[in-house]
């Protein structure tokens, strides 16, 4: 992907601006669901982030690691079952079940909530006409969860592209998984801390689990339709663009 501006931002056409002020809607919008869960659950997440003992949290950023380094082959070869809504079905089957048996099987359940959000990010990326099995849009997608999560209050969608000429090797995708990594698993630490408030237990992890996916998978999609306009129109161009269109949205709060 040519990384040079095609056309400057002032000359891109008001039918492009809309759609790029679109997608920074979007990507305002995709954490409110959870964030509404979060304040109805009660307490603030700091305080049940203490409710996870140090160990558990000292191995969640290993267990995300190596889920991440694992599970993208494992999505590619899943089979189509459920069609769209399967990932998603899934997810919430899995949260439930972990969700049931306290942080011991919540940890263990989360390479397989990161396979199936990976699934569903692959899935993004090939509605958007990318190939989700070229290495440079595997890179792509593991770069969808330096976005960090859906309980983040105010955070911004990563907008930094790999050149398509890019040759992504072993190395090269380890760096990004090791990039990726924390965010990912401090984002994974506040579903687990959530997850542990009393009383609603299953229902709380199918809830958490659906709500991660589709938050996961709308940035996907709002950074692969920004990559296929970055392609078209050039990277700085339609990401300054971007950049203008989010900061003038109003402040979110939490």
């Amino acid at each position: 992907m040519d990384q040079n501006a095609k056309d400057p931002p002032s000359l891109l056409s008001p039918d492009l601006r809309i759609e790029i002020a679109e997608l920074a809607l979007r990507h305002r919008k995709a954490n409110g669901p959870m964030m509404a869960l979060v304040n109805r659950l009660g307490g603030s997440l700091e305080s049940q982030l203490s409710l996870i003992p140090g160990p558990v949290r000292a191995r969640i950023e290993g267990v995300v690691a190596d889920a991440l380094a694992t599970s993208y082959g494992l999505a590619g070869r899943a089979p189509d079952v459920g069609g769209a809504q399967g990932p998603l079905m899934a997810a919430m089957a899995s949260g439930a079940a972990g969700g049931a048996g306290g942080i011991v099987t919540s940890v263990a359940e989360l390479p397989v909530t990161i396979t199936l959000i990976l699934l569903a990010i692959r899935r993004a990326a090939t509605e958007a006409g990318f190939d989700p099995d070229a290495p440079h849009i595997r890179a792509e997608c593991l770069k969808v969860f330096a976005s960090g999560g859906p309980l983040a209050v105010d955070d911004g969608i990563n907008t930094s592209f790999l050149s398509a000429r890019l040759t992504i090797t072993g190395p090269a995708l380890n760096k990004i998984i090791a990039t990726v990594a924390p965010k990912l698993a401090a984002a994974m630490g506040q579903k687990l801390a959530v997850q542990m408030v009393p009383v609603l237990g299953a229902v709380t992890g199918a809830a958490l689990n659906a709500a991660f996916l589709r938050y996961y998978r709308e940035v996907a999609r709002i950074r692969f339709a920004l990559l296929r306009l970055a392609k078209a129109h050039g990277a700085e161009a339609v990401l300054t663009q971007f950049a203008a269109a989010a900061a003038a949205l109003p402040i979110r709060k939490a």
